[in-house]
């Protein structure tokens, strides 16, 4: 009985928003498509899309940016796994490298949850804005020649910058990609072992990271329906599944596809974003 009348609360919510849950569905194609083809999670999409959907909805201003992070890291959790499996199945994925910077990973997610839930809304909408900023520059003016070594750093300089990416990505709810891939570019890996490896990455970043979300806004009045914390379910269940199976067509066109016009759109789309944000302060 209980399982009956929450699913016919789902169907009334849905069919009084159909605009929205259109929105976040094809939010959903897109983000699982670029966390298989870029390795970034689909974050860089997901935020503002859900930023926009909170704000027509009446959330709570002040818990706005909280529950955007929180609920896109809960889209991420299942598409960033599935990004991984396909990666690892066809063989890309380092994994003593990910031995090797996983630990700090996780700290670092730990940091950003702590950080997360006593930071307010303009602070992490400035975080936002300024890393946004500097991925745009790098993806429209970077080079793919760029390196600095022909190998990783060692220790402690590998461990720490990964603990700095764990921490970052939390504080923006992205996959962390977007800051592994040009990073170990830089240090002589290809381009398809980055993004392996970013993909590797993903699922120690989201699903840690929800589950913080959750903690830290545990109470929380979002005057918003079926929240759990700073996570919405009912967007969660929209957006993921087709996310999920958005992954693998984004996996397979990373293995022969030239990249440099779609680094220059998500360049610009980020520039968008971070403008959007500005003008939100």
């Amino acid at each position: 009985m209980i399982s009956q009348l929450v699913y016919t609360d789902i169907a009334v919510w849905v069919s009084a928003h159909a605009g929205v849950v259109i929105v976040l569905l094809l939010a959903g194609v897109l983000a699982g498509f670029l966390a298989g083809l870029l390795g970034i999670g689909g974050g860089g999409v997901l935020v503002p899309v859900l930023y926009e959907i909170f704000r027509i909805l009446g959330v709570n201003p002040e818990l706005h940016m909280h529950l955007t992070l929180g609920t896109t890291l809960a889209i991420l959790a299942p598409t960033t796994v599935r990004s991984f499996r396909g990666h690892f199945a066809k063989g890309t994925v380092d994994m003593a490298l990910w031995r090797r910077f996983a630990p700090w990973v996780l700290f670092g997610v730990c940091a950003g949850v702590v950080t997360a839930g006593s930071a307010s809304g303009v602070t992490l909408k400035w975080v936002w804005i300024l890393v946004s900023a500097l991925v745009a520059a790098k993806l429209a003016f970077g080079r793919e020649d760029w390196q600095l070594s022909e190998s990783v750093p060692r220790a402690p300089w590998l461990e720490g910058a990964f603990f700095g990416f764990g921490w970052l990505s939390t504080l923006m709810s992205i996959g962390g990609g977007t800051f592994v891939v040009p990073y170990l570019t830089l240090y002589g890996r290809s381009i398809l072992s980055a993004v392996a490896s970013a993909a590797s990455f993903g699922p120690l970043i989201a699903i840690p990271g929800v589950l913080g979300y959750v903690w830290a806004g545990w109470g929380s009045e979002t005057d918003l329906p079926w929240t759990i914390g700073y996570v919405s379910v009912a967007a969660a269940l929209v957006v993921a599944p087709v996310s999920v199976l958005a992954a693998p067509f984004g996996v397979r066109l990373a293995h022969g596809v030239k990249r440099r016009t779609l680094e220059l759109s998500f360049a610009a789309f980020l520039a968008f974003v971070c403008i959007r944000f500005l003008m939100t302060l």
